[in-house]
């Protein structure tokens, strides 16, 4: 049969298809670009309404520099073949244990840090780092990673480490160094690898990066005296405390490692209470150091900061006694929030007795979303707004730009999503031109900013506490 222009049906039904599925395709795109731009406009704006206040913020501990070397690259210089079968170890002894310890987070997207217990070895893997034509160091550590985002806001700050005079020159001069330096800051392997990326049977799911370190200083929280000594009279409106996974599988002599927490005890229980405490959880596998922490840091902490393998973590912590190494890297927003609820719940019941304090502050970063919640009868403000400017921070520093661009932007997020797993939950609609969800439950309010994910990566490592300042510096 022939149309009236003298095309056979067949061939004219078929283009007849590709035009409208090109105009639907072209439709949706159109949609998803309109919906992006909203979304970005009304985080920008969230991010603008609330006027930076000064303040003073203080930071413990440790420094180190951060070496970033592509993985791909290092496996490949070390002829590391992909294990048959991937597996977690505490510590790394090996090549063999490092490409177990690699494939077992690879093949999951997800992040850690693991300490080196072969100093020869972790020397080999830094010089065949150094030896890649890409690689870079920067400052590492996170409390002077934190000090230094922090000192950029425009705030003062005061960082408890340890570091070379020259990483310590680097720093911005806001920021105030009290600890003794060391000739020669430690080095900490960063191992990044892209979405997507294969390694024999593993591929990555999603963007992130193995730390791998050998650190002699930042273990036993040097500076915590010259810290101790020094931030009374600096009188911070904050104290933040992080670094401390570098303690977890540490060789320690005897008691020396509980000491050490013990000691930072002491420091936080002799603050007044208009210096709140924020703890900036990490990846830890030692239960017993993790108990440690928890009874001598967290149950002194008025806020805490984590990431969605972290939070998972804590609620094992806090539920049944023990850690899991794993979680899902792309945990839904019902999911995350429930697991914030039991931690709060747990957390808040916390008798204010000896220098305890109850929890009033949890912020969780993920790819795909931030979320945010604070008690109402807090000091804790701004809430929407830090959620907004974390969420913005994210995707500046993956994508190493202040500048936000579209073409580099992905947003996972739907335009809804269950306040929670409970069946009856109710589902929360995200307005793209007002982005960031807050509503109240109970004596609490719980924010959610959508993430716009940076499709072109240029560095993972740092996010976490570069988002976590930027949540922070507006709350205070």
């Amino acid at each position: 049969m022939i149309n009236p222009l003298g095309w056979k049906t067949g061939s004219f039904v078929s283009v007849l298809v590709i035009l409208l599925a090109y105009n639907y395709k072209r439709h949706a795109d159109e949609a998803l670009q309109d919906r992006m731009n909203q979304i970005l406009s009304g985080l920008l704006r969230a991010e603008k309404k609330v006027p930076l206040a000064p303040s003073r913020v203080a930071f413990g501990f440790g420094g180190c520099e951060d070496l970033f070397v592509n993985a791909m690259e290092i496996v490949n210089r070390l002829n590391l073949t992909a294990p048959e079968v991937a597996q977690h170890h505490f510590a790394v002894k090996n090549a063999t244990e490092v490409a177990e310890l690699f494939a077992f987070f690879f093949q999951h997207g997800a992040a850690a840090e693991r300490y080196v217990a072969n100093k020869t070895l972790f020397d080999e893997l830094v010089e065949c780092a150094e030896m890649s034509p890409n690689h870079h160091f920067i400052l590492g550590g996170n409390a002077p990673v934190m000090a230094r985002r922090m000192a950029l806001e425009g705030l003062d700050v005061l960082l408890g480490a340890r570091m070379s005079a020259e990483v310590a020159a680097g720093l911005p001069e806001k920021v105030k160094v009290v600890g003794e330096p060391v000739k020669k800051s430690d080095i900490h392997l960063i191992l990044e690898y892209a979405k997507g990326e294969t390694w024999g049977q593993y591929q990555s799911s999603r963007a992130n990066r193995l730390i791998l370190h050998n650190d002699q200083v930042n273990p036993y929280l040097s500076g915590l005296e010259a810290f101790a000594e020094e931030i009374l009279q600096f009188k911070p409106s904050l104290v933040v405390v992080g670094g401390l996974q570098m303690m977890d599988n540490f060789p320690y002599k005897d008691d020396e490692r509980v000491q050490r927490l013990e000691k930072l005890r002491s420091v936080l229980k002799g603050l007044p209470l208009t210096s709140r405490i924020h703890f900036e959880m990490a990846s830890f596998t030692d239960e017993k150091l993790l108990q440690e922490i928890l009874h001598n840091v967290v149950l002194y902490s008025d806020s805490l900061g984590m990431n969605e393998q972290e939070l998972p973590n804590l609620v094992s912590l806090l539920q049944d006694g023990n850690v899991t190494f794993l979680s899902d890297s792309h945990p839904r927003v019902a999911t995350v929030l429930d697991q914030m609820r039991t931690v709060y719940n747990l957390l808040s019941q916390v008798s204010p007795a000896g220098g305890k304090r109850r929890l009033t502050r949890l912020h969780v970063h993920t790819l795909a979303f931030q979320a945010i919640l604070t008690v109402k009868s807090s000091s804790w403000k701004n809430t929407m707004s830090a959620s907004a400017k974390a969420s913005l921070t994210a995707h500046r520093h993956v994508c190493g730009s202040h500048y936000i661009d579209l073409m580099k932007t992905k947003i996972l997020l739907d335009d809804s999503f269950a306040a929670s797993q409970d069946k009856a939950s109710r589902r929360i609609r995200v307005i793209d031109d007002h982005p960031v969800s807050c509503w109240e439950e109970r004596d609490y309010e719980l924010c959610v900013a959508p993430g716009l994910v940076c499709t072109e990566v240029r560095q993972t490592a740092g996010g976490g506490d570069n988002i976590s300042s930027a949540g922070l510096v507006l709350q205070i």
